[in-house]
């Protein structure tokens, strides 16, 4: 039984281990004309649950494995009385292997197969088994003016396996790629289905994993978890003597002129994300509307690093950055924190300023980078980062030490230690200033309470994109304050205050 887009597997593979794994599969006894028999069988079962009126098909396939499936496809389609026709973008007669039995098949069953043209229609739903999981350069002809044929075509849209043109390991758009409706994807879970370009171009995802036993799976080392609500960290319950000492003091720096509400937004997260204590160092204008918006915060006005020192001594945990600017005042109050001996958040212009080479990275930190700051940290483009993202949150963990959250869709957690967790869910209306600066107040108010780096930044990034998609759910004018109760009650759900 094919597994839903709610029960997705939480390890994550790149295509090669995929492809490993396939070959065992084989190697264990399943003949592989069965494993394509069984992808086709779980992507025509997903394809009428998704569209139940449908009664037209048009196949576009290539000339790999991928195009076997679709073959078989079609054949399952024209035995349930729909109208069938393959467009064979890939000449037939290069099909190999269990592809060109699949081929024989489909044609023997009365299946219709036609060369794809640049005029041809298309009709019905579309399958596109064009381009499967090994293709790793930009796509090329006749196959870019296929996919562009399409998405342009305005009908409902399935991919077998992945979309053709999405990089498997990345998530990248190599060019051109199908923007599916439904993608059905078989044995492991590619990490480039869940971040990058993905999320334009997967639509609905199922995942079959055509019965592989765990066994299979023994001594293949995963590439990344996938963040669910069955996996994640969760803060223990509180004992009925708890009292706000057990539960760390944060201490928020930031807010130069001009910017003072990033900062007021980390902090009342901060509060609401559980924190024992609170506090707050910003310019004294800002102090007024501490007080107002966050009054349980002790707001101290802050002019010059000197007046941090004696604070620095009393809190456990800082979150550095939301609202800082690079100018001196900012600078000041960076370097101070720097040189604290305290578990670290580090965000926004604190990253710029350590990409710049002004301080050095303490140990212990979160450091929160959107793909823009990433670049910098690393000294290479935004693009490069968004091409590799799984490599580039790797890299920064490794330089700097530090546990990475790099942000964006599918946004990944990296450890030094070389583990990589993977959070996909989100919504698009979050494309909007100030999240960022609420998932630092988070992450810290997660570390002040006793989780470690990792553990806390997974659990935020979680409870941060849910509340995002809860918050979606309503549209366009998303603020970022809409997630501070959303994520309050999210938390709760995980991990209850008392039990």
């Amino acid at each position: 039984m094919p597994q839903t887009k709610d029960e997705l597997p939480d390890a994550l593979y790149r295509a090669a281990q995929v492809r490993e794994l396939d070959a065992r599969l084989i190697a264990a006894g399943t003949p592989g004309f069965e494993l394509m028999q069984r992808a086709a069988r779980a992507t025509w079962r997903a394809l009428v649950r998704k569209w139940p009126a449908a009664n037209e098909l048009t196949v576009l396939a290539g000339h790999g494995n991928n195009a076997g499936d679709g073959y078989l496809v079609a054949g399952l389609a024209l035995r349930a009385g729909w109208m069938v026709r393959v467009l064979a973008v890939g000449d037939p007669q290069r099909l190999q292997g269990d592809a060109a039995l699949a081929h024989v098949e489909s044609v023997a069953a009365g299946v219709v197969v036609q060369g794809w043209q640049a005029q041809s229609e298309l009709h019905g739903v579309v399958l596109d088994a064009l381009l499967g999981t090994g293709l790793s350069g930009e796509v090329r002809e006749p196959y870019a003016s296929a996919i562009k044929a399409i998405n342009a075509c305005g009908l409902p849209v399935a991919a077998v396996d992945i979309p053709s043109g999405l990089c498997a390991d990345t998530g990248r758009e190599l060019g051109v790629a199908v923007r599916a409706d439904l993608t059905v994807t078989f044995i492991g879970m590619k990490v480039g289905l869940l971040t990058g370009d993905a999320a334009d171009h997967i639509g609905e995802l199922v995942f079959n994993d055509l019965q592989a036993t765990d066994e299979i799976f023994s001594d293949i080392p995963v590439c990344a978890q996938r963040l669910s609500a069955a996996n994640l960290p969760a803060l223990a319950p509180r004992a009925a003597t708890s009292h706000k000492g057990r539960f760390g003091h944060v201490l928020l720096i930031g807010g130069d002129h001009g910017f003072g509400g990033a900062i007021l937004l980390s902090t009342e997260m901060a509060l609401r994300g559980g924190a024992g204590m609170v506090s707050l160092a910003t310019r004294p204008e800002h102090v007024p509307a501490a007080l107002t918006r966050v009054p349980e915060a002790m707001a101290l006005g802050t002019s010059s690093a000197n007046q941090l020192m004696g604070l620095l001594e009393k809190v456990s945990v800082l979150v550095v950055g939301p609202g800082l600017g690079q100018a001196s005042w900012g600078r000041a109050l960076l370097s101070a924190a720097a040189n604290a001996t305290l578990p670290q958040v580090w965000d926004a212009d604190a990253l710029n300023l350590l990409a710049s080479g002004f301080v050095q990275l303490p140990k212990d930190c979160v450091i929160t980078p959107h793909p823009g700051e990433a670049a910098r940290l690393l000294g290479v483009s935004t693009t490069e980062v968004q091409a590799d993202r799984p490599a580039a949150a790797l890299a920064l963990s490794k330089k700097y030490s530090a546990v990475v959250v790099l942000k964006g869709a599918g946004s990944l957690i990296a450890h030094p230690d070389g583990r990589l967790a993977l959070c996909h869910q989100g919504h698009p209306a979050m494309a909007t200033g100030g999240l960022g600066d609420v998932l630092a107040g988070l992450a810290g108010a997660l570390l002040a309470q006793g989780m470690d780096a990792f553990d806390a930044a997974c659990l935020a990034v979680w409870l941060h994109a849910n509340a995002g998609m809860q918050q979606g759910k309503f549209g366009r004018g998303l603020a970022a304050s809409d997630l501070i109760p959303a994520i309050r009650q999210l938390l709760e759900e995980q991990a209850p205050c008392l039990k």
